[in-house]
């Protein structure tokens, strides 16, 4: 009986993390800086439309402490155009927006184009925006262009200059 439940566990596990053809996927690359005084950076990713006014936060990488909350969350308003956009108007922490900082390497995010961040995105033209700022460090922004809907997959990358190594943005489908 319990190999029949643990068989059964595992199975739904497996299906909620794989990803399907209508998942929307975003890679963004930290880059390994070689400096005195290494922060890792605080990053924010979020959809804006073409008024640049923020539709969607996909996430927000911060300085947490063990209660989830802290003394990082006074470094978000250098996420400046995050900030102004959405930041301010948000309680930190965000239940499946905001987490940690990551380290140096390539992030991989995947997004179900079912949750309600995409199921009422209107057609028209949008980007995908990647803010990243660090402390005793540089700040630099990446904008990905894209329109919604479209009748095959896009595949969007763009590359920053410091702060921020190769952005990609996969978006489905909507056949």
């Amino acid at each position: 009986m319990m190999n029949r439940i643990a068989l059964t566990l595992g199975i739904a596990l497996l299906g909620v993390s794989q990803t399907t053809a209508e998942d929307w996927k975003a890679t963004v690359e930290i880059p390994r800086l070689n400096v005195s005084e290494y922060h890792r950076p605080y990053v924010a990713i979020w959809i804006q439309d073409e008024n640049r006014k923020c539709v969607a936060n996909l996430a927000v990488w911060y300085q947490l402490t063990k209660s989830g909350e802290g003394e990082g969350t006074k470094w978000l308003p250098d996420l400046r155009q995050w900030w102004r956009r959405s930041g301010r108007s948000l309680e930190m922490p965000v239940d499946g927006v905001s987490s940690a900082t990551r380290p140096a390497g390539k992030h991989e995010l995947t997004f179900d184009d079912h949750k309600q961040r995409f199921s009422k995105l209107p057609a028209g033209k949008y980007s995908l925006m990647v803010e990243a700022s660090r402390e005793v460090g540089g700040r630099e922004i990446v904008e990905l262009p894209f329109v919604w809907p479209s009748k095959t997959t896009q595949k969007l990358n763009a590359a920053g200059k410091e702060e921020l190594g190769e952005i990609t943005f996969v978006i489905p489908s909507t056949k």
